[in-house]
């Protein structure tokens, strides 16, 4: 096993042209690591500066206390798993699993154990003898995972690897992945664009984001656990990503006496984590946020709070154990949830709901930064 080091790491493939800008972070030994952000954000892109597949513009990595920047994919001593499971149609799942062991001249006793353990650590030992193409998708996936798990890399990389399976299926193998890293405890770094998959399978999350032409902007917008990440988001881009239905977004000002945010007319009271962020702030504009399972109705709620605002109903998305309500209040779509199985309003109908004003969020305009 081994750590992976971040520092100042950069790629550009001309001047005019950088889509990795400045990433400085750790990853553990033995961390299960997730990426995640939106298309083109440079997940991708850092994982396969990681696999030694796509050069290093700037800055160093290192994997464990090796300097890595310059060094062949096949000395890192990692493995990779692809989106498109990447197997040889022609040869049979033993032989794919088998494949990167024997062209390194490893003794084919110790291959055969390899595989073997692999097999049924997998479920895959019915399946030895047939051909991808007489597999199913989170077979081929499995068998996928075999030919990395029997290199015993200090390093594991996977790039969207359940991006082509279906909605049951993915649920099934996030779970088998999950607990394949725990009985390995193999450093691995995980790509997503899926904020369910980062939630529930990484250690810790990296919140990415396209870098664009400032060349003060990192792609790299917070690192931390998914509870720090969804609880405390630094900015307003992870505040904003993070979270289905993602987390109400509102243009608001801080009282003059610092004690409320006020909004369309109405008035927030400040949160005591945010008391003296407001007082630093007083009279000035404020984005504020509000998560929807913080908005709801009176008689549903498991929480007090005197704090109330009324909008006419634009959506309803009924998810069978509650529903997301789409509001607007002069002119703002806001969201919130309700239980499924009350009467519901219609859509044009007036509602008022509830805020839990002790969670809400606070944010600067212009830097986009946390306030506390």
């Amino acid at each position: 096993m081994a750590s992976i080091t971040l520092e100042h790491l950069g790629k550009s493939y001309t001047p005019e042209v950088t889509v990795i800008r400045d990433l400085t972070f750790d990853i553990k030994d033995g961390e299960f690591m997730v990426f995640v952000g939106p298309s083109g954000c440079g997940k991708s892109t850092v994982l396969r500066m990681i696999a030694g597949l796509e050069t290093i513009t700037s800055g160093t990595l290192k994997i464990g206390d090796r300097v890595v920047n310059d060094m062949h994919p096949k000395d890192r001593d990692i493995a990779m798993v692809f989106q498109s499971y990447a197997l040889y149609p022609h040869m049979t799942v033993y032989d794919n699993i088998a494949f990167g062991l024997q062209i390194r001249k490893i003794a084919e006793p110790e291959i055969k154990k390899r595989v073997q353990e692999a097999a049924d650590t997998l479920g895959l030992n019915a399946y030895l003898d047939r051909k991808p193409k007489a597999l199913s998708g989170g077979q081929r996936q499995r068998v996928a995972l075999g030919r990395a798990i029997v290199r015993n890399p200090s390093v594991f990389l996977f790039d969207e690897p359940l991006s082509n399976l279906d909605a049951e299926l993915r649920v099934h193998m996030r779970a088998e992945l999950s607990k394949l890293q725990r009985k390995l405890k193999t450093t691995t770094v995980y790509v997503t664009h899926d904020q369910v998959e980062a939630m529930t399978m990484g250690h810790r999350i990296a919140v990415l984001r396209p870098c664009g032409s400032d060349p003060k902007v990192s792609n790299l917008t917070q690192v931390g656990t998914p509870m720090e990440i969804y609880d405390t988001p630094a900015n307003l881009f992870t505040a904003g990503f993070m979270g289905t239905p993602k987390m109400n977004l509102l243009k608001a000002k801080v009282a003059d006496d610092g004690r409320d945010v006020l909004f369309y007319g109405v008035r927030i009271p400040v949160s005591a984590q945010f008391k003296d962020a407001a007082l630093k702030h007083r009279g000035r504009d404020v984005v504020l946020g509000i998560r929807p399972e913080h908005i709801g109705a009176a008689h549903e709620v498991d929480w007090q709070s005197d704090c109330s605002i009324s909008g006419t109903v634009e959506i309803l998305e009924p998810l069978g154990h509650e529903v997301i309500v789409h509001f607007q209040l002069q002119g703002e779509t806001l969201a919130g949830r309700l239980r499924s199985h009350v009467a519901l309003p219609a859509m044009g109908d007036p509602i008022t709901l509830l805020v839990q004003t002790e969670a809400m969020h606070l944010f600067d305009p212009v830097s986009e930064q946390r306030l506390a």
